[in-house]
């Protein structure tokens, strides 16, 4: 049961405040006890008390009381008690709804835990479907401190729907610093795919604005919380695009309690190698294309050869024959199995040895295992698996096969022409491993080739984020590490900008390996301006024809304007825009491109503005943004001052994603977008 409000305050507004007082003193309490354990006398050894010591230390971690970070955001008031499957509570309890759980000294809750299921009315209960709660209150902060609430009586049916004023502010508050939890303003439809369950994987087809990536990672928050102990065993990993996009959501789930979730990007993932190379954008295509997978499965096969001559296993006096015929059965049989080259490596000494065993017992013997694996570590066994089956090493057959036009050709026949073997061929081969200028896309074929030679851990949930910048060899890459897993995949297809980015979800979920993951569209938007999203849809039907145009439920107009400015004066003008969106509250992020970014900061120098990067955490006194238009993907800020759109267009390979990276680059605006050009606009944007 909820541990009561006092009544000693008459004011409903001094009872909560008294009843967050209470939980933070019950929360420190918390923290106290774990603190004070003492485990000298309950572990076995020194590993034990390591381990165990670690699982403490995580939970003081956790059990922190942030203390600008709310403890409870709302509260529901039920008419009858929950069901026997949520038995804490009695007719008419009260629940206070927050980011961790919190209990009192008796082990009465003062705080629910967002992910509970008595907690999942807050979220999606309504005047139509009330969930058996008569009152759902909501609260609002300022500085840490409770400063107001507002009720919404749910079991009147013949009210109207009101859009809650606390919830609209809580989603336009201003904000410095890096991404926040949306845990207070989940909406019913994004809350469906937070408590989406664990067996299936998600994709979320989401626009500018609709929380996609905060939901990805509520998941998988609401996920370890539901299947801890299994996630606990098998692991979960955050895929992020870039590092400036990691850093930006870094402190999401540690808010939530959650520090145990791995991040990374796919180059991470797949750094077998050094890249200190890059490739034509037609190069990378082609290395990125899903053929290259048929091309490297050849290239890794084409060491095994058929044996010629028997092998001879000398045990004491006794010589066992196995002939070359009975061996190349063998290797046949392997092959035509498509198992994983090492694995098939490994078995094949054991299969021959088991020859040898059958013969031994024909002759009487009566061997054991451990004579076969004697027989499968005999010297002439060995040397004959060598010969047949060879090791390999992924990054020597990669560099192999980009340096080697015979070799290329001979395993790229019928799968890449001519032009395309050429296009991908490095100019000059480079002697070894270390000293080969490998790419990005290169880095992938290295990955796909050791997955082929031995099998890619897997892990238990995997959240893949921007994933419409993927190539389908990346997102084979990204599946090879949720194989015996599921995933939450999250995009949108209007903001692929790299030349490979995918043109449907279902292809690039079969590339995954999820073809049967389920398609959600988020199309709301709650954070970017009306006016402002609307401008940056003129650009939909060219970059992505037949999505979904976005909207916005957003009640505050937002600033936006677009500034024809000269050619001398572009630089002055834009500085002057950040000026100005400097005297209001909030970040700023200056988005230009990448071409333009030396230039603007040396006139942020001259002009005395303070700035920092991506990634680089924004605070009261340091709040503008310098960001390269190929790095915006992913942030936002409260205000967006973006520098000569036809510059962000024309920096890209092509126009179609050159205007794409201008969508994202119009979308990142929270409160209000000044764009300054002196070139003339696409002509999309009318």
């Amino acid at each position: 049961m909820s541990a009561p409000v006092p009544h000693t305050a008459p004011d409903p507004l001094e009872r909560e405040r008294a009843h967050l007082s209470s939980s933070r003193s019950a929360l420190r309490a918390m923290r106290a006890d774990v603190e004070s354990l003492d485990i000298k006398d309950v572990t076995a050894n020194w590993v034990n008390a390591a381990v165990l010591q670690s699982q403490i230390e995580d939970r003081i971690t956790a059990l922190a009381d942030l203390a600008h970070t709310p403890l409870f955001f709302g509260r529901l008031d039920y008419l009858h008690a929950p069901g026997a499957e949520q038995a804490e509570g009695a007719e008419g309890e009260q629940f206070y709804i927050g980011r961790r759980h919190v209990h009192d000294a008796d082990g009465d809750p003062m705080v629910i835990d967002w992910r509970a299921p008595v907690s999942q009315p807050f979220y999606r209960a309504s005047k139509k479907q009330p969930m058996d709660v008569r009152l759902r209150r909501r609260f609002g902060y300022t500085g840490g401190e409770l400063t107001a609430y507002e009720d919404e009586d749910l079991t009147d049916a013949a009210g109207d729907e009101h859009a809650s004023r606390l919830l609209q502010s809580e989603i336009e508050r201003p904000r410095v610093g890096p991404m926040r939890d949306i845990v207070a303003t989940i909406q019913p439809e994004q809350d469906e795919i937070v408590r989406a369950g664990i067996g299936g994987s998600v994709c979320v087809q989401g626009a500018p604005g609709t929380g996609k990536t905060a939901v990805g990672l509520h998941r998988v928050a609401y996920l370890l919380y539901a299947h801890r102990e299994r996630l606990a065993r098998t692991g979960t990993l955050v895929i992020g695009p870039n590092r400036s996009f990691l850093q930006y959501i870094e402190q999401v789930l540690p808010a939530l309690g959650e520090l145990n979730v791995a991040q990374a990007t796919v180059d991470d993932l797949v750094a077998h190698v050094e890249v200190r190379g890059t490739d034509t954008a037609a190069a990378a295509r082609i290395k990125g294309d899903a053929r290259m997978a048929e091309v490297l499965r050849r290239a890794v096969r084409s060491g095994v050869t058929m044996p010629v001559e028997p092998v001879v296993v000398v045990r004491g006096s006794r010589r066992w024959r196995v002939p070359a015929y009975e061996i190349e059965e063998m290797v046949r049989e392997l092959l035509a199995r498509d198992i994983r080259y090492g694995a098939a490596r490994d078995a094949l000494p054991q299969r021959i040895a088991h020859a040898v065993l059958v013969r031994m017992e024909e002759a009487g013997e009566a061997p054991d295992d451990r004579v076969q694996d004697a027989v499968a570590r005999n010297a002439a066994v060995k040397s004959a698996v060598k010969s047949v089956w060879p090791q390999v090493d992924p990054a020597k057959l990669v560099l192999r096969l980009l340096s080697d036009a015979e070799f290329l050709a001979e395993h790229a026949e019928g799968i890449l022409d001519a032009e395309e073997q050429a296009e991908i061929l490095w100019d000059k081969p480079a002697r070894g491993v270390k000293s080969a200028k490998w790419s990005a896309a290169d880095a992938v074929l290295v990955d796909e080739a050791a997955d082929l030679v031995a099998r890619t851990p897997s892990l238990g949930h995997v959240v893949l984020d921007e994933a419409q910048d993927l190539s389908p060899m990346q997102y084979r890459a990204v599946g090879r590490r949720c194989t015996t897993g599921s995933a939450t995949i999250l995009g949108d297809l209007a903001q692929g900008t790299t030349p490979w980015a995918t043109s449907s979800w279902p292809e690039a979920l079969t590339h995954l390996g999820k073809p049967d993951a389920t398609v959600e569209e988020l199309t709301m938007g709650f954070r970017v301006p009306r006016e402002v999203i609307a401008y940056a849809s003129r650009l939909l039907p060219t970059i992505a024809p037949g999505l979904a145009e976005a909207t916005s439920v957003r009640e505050a107009a937002g600033d936006f304007t677009v500034r024809a400015v000269q050619p001398s004066d572009l630089d002055a003008e834009v500085l002057a825009a950040c000026v100005s969106a400097l005297a209001k509250e909030g970040s700023i992020g200056l988005i230009a491109a990448d071409a333009r970014i030396a230039a603007l900061a040396d006139a942020l120098t001259a002009a005395g503005l303070p700035f920092l990067s991506p990634g680089e955490e924004t605070s009261a006194d340091a709040r503008l943004t310098l960001v390269p238009a190929t790095l915006a993907k992913g942030l936002e800020y409260d205000y967006v001052v973006l520098d000569e759109p036809s510059a962000v267009v024309s920096g890209e390979p092509d126009e179609r994603t050159g205007l794409r990276r201008l969508y994202v680059a119009l979308t990142r605006a929270v409160s209000g977008l000044t764009v300054v050009h002196a070139m003339p606009l696409p002509g999309q944007l009318g």
